[in-house]
């Protein structure tokens, strides 16, 4: 199978690359740019990590991109794909797309949380939004890989919501990631001086992976009304911990919780339910793993579950190859790894 990655130089775009370059489906990768780019640009002038992979860095052409390969990953920042997206979207092209600008099906919800203008409501309509977990009945050929802080949040969520275990008006979660989910562009607070011996919340109630929630949440139960979501950064490179605070809507035991999860998770491959274990960032770091725990104090009548990922696998690239098996009905694991890197 022949794959296209449209921007690659970026952190998701690098562990993309990585897991594709060694997946078993995949024959050659093709890369693009999308700022207009110069044939004679190559990746490893950009990522000096990859000197081994001397590939050309492509002009974005899409009747090229369409013509000479079977499915296009773009992993780039917010803003591009919707301008870039309608040819291969009328061409029912198959695309899973790592940025944010098809994950939410309203226009004006994209821009306000955006702030930028967006796509098309018709080719909005024609997007998927791929939480591996828990695909679409009816997906399309057009994915909308989710946010690494909604794929943590959703997949602690979900069996509590589903089931309607919970009161939908106490939903309180505390995010933490790594800095590697700012991006490879520098800003103030990705330097060294900074975030280092440092913690920093940032965009609190403002983050826009909060509206991506909202909406999935709202597929499985349309009574919640919000939640409140914090994020903060903390001086690591990659990971992120959810910390979710929960209000039971009956009183229910230890085990019927825990049995709640085992029935959603057990026969997923990339999610450890870890009981009452609470899990830690560097127990799934480099991997594809969603490890979650969960635990009940009867005196405030308080679940908290604590859900981690690798922002950069789980979060992004991984959970692409993740839609990429199953859009071509691969074997779940293929090209992922299926053990953490510790220490």
């Amino acid at each position: 199978m022949h794959v296209a990655i449209l921007g690659a130089t970026g952190y998701s775009g690098n562990v993309l690359f990585n897991l594709l370059a060694q997946h078993p489906n995949v024959d050659a990768i093709k890369l693009y740019g999308h700022e207009g780019g110069k044939a004679s640009r190559f990746l490893d002038d950009e990522v000096p990590a990859f000197f081994s992979a001397h590939l050309p860095i492509l002009p974005f052409n899409p009747e090229e991109i369409m013509t000479n390969n079977d499915l296009l990953f773009c992993a780039t920042p917010a803003g591009v794909t919707k301008d870039l997206m309608e040819p291969f979207i009328l061409a029912d092209f198959p695309v899973i797309d790592l940025s944010g600008d098809f994950r939410l099906t309203d226009p004006a919800v994209y821009e306000k949380w955006y702030h930028k203008k967006a796509a098309p409501a018709g080719l909005l309509e024609k997007a998927t939004y791929g939480l591996a977990e828990f695909p679409e009945k009816n997906p399309g050929k057009y994915i909308a890989n989710p946010g690494c802080y909604a794929t943590a949040t959703l997949l602690g969520l979900a069996p509590l919501v589903i089931e309607h275990m919970i009161q939908t008006n106490a939903i309180i979660v505390d995010a933490k990631s790594g800095v590697s989910g700012s991006g490879r562009k520098l800003s103030p607070s990705s330097q060294y001086n900074f975030i280092n011996e440092n913690v920093w919340l940032y965009k609190m109630n403002k983050h826009q992976h909060i509206p991506e929630i909202m909406q999935k949440l709202n597929e499985w139960d349309s009574r919640i009304p919000a939640i409140q979501f914090s994020t903060t950064l903390i001086p690591v490179t990659r990971g992120i911990m959810a910390t979710i605070y929960l209000k039971p809507l009956k009183e229910y035991t230890n085990e019927q919780l825990l049995e709640c999860f085992h029935q959603f998770y057990d026969d997923a491959p990339f999610v450890r339910f870890r009981d009452n274990d609470l899990p830690t960032i560097k127990e799934v770091a480099g991997s594809n793993f969603c490890d979650i725990g969960i635990n009940y104090n009867p005196v405030t009548n308080t679940i908290t579950l604590v859900s981690v990922i690798d922002n950069l696998m789980k979060g992004a690239a991984g959970q692409a190859i993740q839609n990429f098996n199953l859009l071509w009905n691969l074997e779940p694991t293929s090209g992922l790894p299926t053990l953490p890197i510790f220490p």
